[in-house]
């Protein structure tokens, strides 16, 4: 038998700590692990994208209650769904990753829950099911009326975890109508051989009459109901019987109704489940559950301290590679501001490395005498690889003379330095399995000598790159900056993918990250502003051609046409001087790195065999859906 699995779908406001406590005593043994859905419902005919703020919201609650209930000894899973109908996308996650019991909050017999009626999503949920109609604030005085067996191991559980949790005893209200029919079985003889194995304190009262009245007075003097959620087919729809219905709408305390799927599995595949039709197509839908879902603030990862929690419990290490070519106005405060943070006040970073591009200015000195491990990129693995010009070549073999489980890459020109630029793509690695690789994006005004105006940065991105995603790998449309330099990934896929060794770079990660893992394995992090040195036209204009390689090559390999081999690989660049206009001729080639993998020294320095470099990393190859910084 595997782990036993409950999962709580809830929306926000809805005191999700209590459900997480009282699932964790319904579990069988203190062993399982706890599904927390947050679930964010976007209106038909909405872009799923617009729950993106809700989305993040949500989150910070859900993953705020995962910590305070960590001290259980349970697994708990925080995820947040965006969905125009979250009923039929939990029904298929059950279908596709079977749960033991479900546990929902509801509002009433005649309201919707998840998107649908009540009395529907108890007639499909291919599981156990607990629902609770109210705000449960006392759990201390509960009342289980029983008139025959029907949920009753299933209702007793229920009725010992509310004892757990309060230390009060249970009333079991035996509830006889003269006038009905006998239950085919007693239930006392049966309560009484549960007792044995759940030895809760129970208060027995046994009584003749109308059963809604007697259940309803009886009520008065408790704090909640469990009742057995007994379904009928009433011209091919389920019901509840009618003095459920009388108790459900009439009560005043908080109700809890159980259902058992076991007994009653007939009647689940006769009836018909509910269709909504969702007009958005699927490729526009999946990118814009996308950003909702992966589009993370920083300061959900603000506080470090729960940071250090993550990444003990993970046990991973974390490397902070700087690339720099002449940045000796920005480098020592960027190593200064991030190691004072992040290495000395919180040791949430393993090591800081620099990995320089031959500056000719003072970059190298200022690391050194900050006692910062430099490494100049042309010089590693020269030997074995050779060396080529460009970031991307330095971001290359950072991951050789790196150590962490974890890489982050930050840009030496930031002016505004701030440990959010670390934390808000560190964050999301730590906290999720199934994200590998996270980039940063931010607002990016133009600075003007000692003036900074408003917008105007991302040129390259919002005219090259953004376009040509959305033209030719639409799945990634939803990036906001895909050129960002502050981005962060695991190891053990970067090692996975090649490397263009210049400006086209991001670009590359990202469509091969794509390809290797699944949209679902990336996610983005607003890092709010970012301000730098900004390029000079005739500079963006070169990069841009690099970027453009990158796509056309990537292209090809998909359509298996040899469009690399038709692109021109020099570039004529406009000059004009006064009283002069002339064209020079600049040659601008994107060349491809290999995986890291399939390096030799690599595989000795880490201890992979030859075979490693031949494998995908599972689970991460096309996961399912369920995430230079002055271009």
């Amino acid at each position: 038998m595997g782990e036993y699995r409950i999962v709580i779908p809830v929306y926000r406001g809805q005191h999700a700590e209590n459900w997480v406590r009282l699932a964790q005593h319904l579990l069988p043994a203190e062993d399982g692990h706890i599904d927390l859905i947050g679930i964010v419902e976007v209106p038909l005919g909405h872009s799923l994208s617009e729950g993106a703020l809700q989305a993040q919201e949500c989150r910070e609650e859900l993953v705020r209650i995962a910590e305070q209930c960590a001290e259980l000894p349970v697994r708990i899973s925080p995820h947040v769904w965006v969905s125009h109908a979250p009923w039929l996308e939990l029904l298929s996650e059950l279908q596709d990753e079977p749960a033991d019991l479900l546990l929902v909050p509801w509002v009433g017999i005649a309201e919707n829950v998840l998107g649908v009626r009540v009395l529907e999503l108890l007639a499909h949920a291919p599981c156990d099911v607990i629902l609770v109609q109210g705000t449960i604030h006392r759990y201390d005085r509960v009342l289980m009326p029983v008139r025959g067996t029907a949920h009753l191991p299933l209702r007793m559980r229920l009725a010992y975890a509310l004892h757990r949790l309060t230390g009060e005893p249970i009333t079991i209200l035996h509830v006889q109508d003269p006038e009905g029919d006998r239950p085919p079985a007693d239930p006392l003889t049966m309560i009484e051989e549960m007792r044995q194995q759940l030895p809760s304190p129970v208060e027995l009262i046994s009584e003749q009459g109308e059963p809604a009245q007697i259940i309803l007075e009886h009520a008065s003097a408790h704090h909640a109901l469990v009742l057995g959620a007994t379904l009928s087919e009433r011209l091919g729809e389920p019901g509840l019987s009618a003095v459920h219905e009388s108790v459900i709408s009439q009560s005043l305390i908080p109700v809890f109704l159980v259902r058992s799927f076991g007994e009653q599995a007939e009647l689940f595949e006769r009836i018909a489940l509910p269709h909504v039709v969702i007009t958005s197509s699927e490729l526009s839908a999946k990118v814009d559950r996308w950003f909702a879902t992966n589009t993370f603030h920083w300061s959900e990862f603000e506080d470090v301290r729960m940071l250090l929690q993550w990444k003990e419990r993970s046990g991973q290490t974390i490397s902070l590679a700087l690339p720099a070519l002449n940045e000796e106005k920005t480098v020592g405060r960027v190593i200064e501001t991030l190691r004072s943070a992040l290495m000395e006040e919180y040791p949430l970073l393993d090591e800081i490395v620099l990995i320089d591009s031959n500056s000719t200015d003072r970059t190298r000195e200022i690391a050194q005498e900050l006692g910062i491990p430099v490494y100049i990129h042309q010089e590693i693995l020269r030997d074995e690889v050779g060396s080529a010009v460009g970031k991307g070549e330095a971001l290359w073999k950072s991951l050789y003379v790196t150590k962490g489980d974890i890489i982050v890459w930050i840009d030496t020109d930031i002016v505004n330095i701030h440990p959010r630029f670390v934390l808000g793509v560190v964050g999301p690695l730590l906290r999720w399995d199934r994200i590998q690789y996270v980039k940063g994006f931010y607002r990016r005004p133009l600075r003007e000598g000692e003036h900074i105006r408003a917008g105007g940065g991302g040129r390259v991105t919002e005219l090259v790159a953004r376009p040509l995603l959305n033209l030719f790998f639409p799945e990634l449309s939803g990036l906001i900056q895909p050129l960002s330099g502050e981005y962060a990934g695991r190891r053990r896929v970067l090692e996975r993918v090649p490397f263009f060794t210049g400006y086209g770079v991001e670009s590359g990660l990202l469509i091969d990250l794509l390809e290797l893992c699944g949209l679902n394995a990336i996610a983005q992090t607003d890092l709010e502003m970012r301000v730098h040195h900004n390029q000079p036209l005739s500079n963006l204009s070169k990069m841009a051609f690099a970027i453009i390689q990158v796509f056309m090559a990537r292209l090809g390999q998909r359509l298996d046409a040899p469009l690399g081999e038709a692109m021109h690989r020099t570039m004529k660049i406009i000059c004009q001087e006064p009283g002069r206009m002339y064209l020079t001729e600049e040659e601008i080639t994107e060349r491809e790195r290999p995986p890291m993998l399939t390096v030799p020294a690599y595989r000795r320095r880490f201890g992979r065999s030859e075979e490693a470099a031949l494998q995908h990393p599972e689970p991460y190859q096309h996961a399912q859906d369920d995430e230079s910084g002055g271009r």
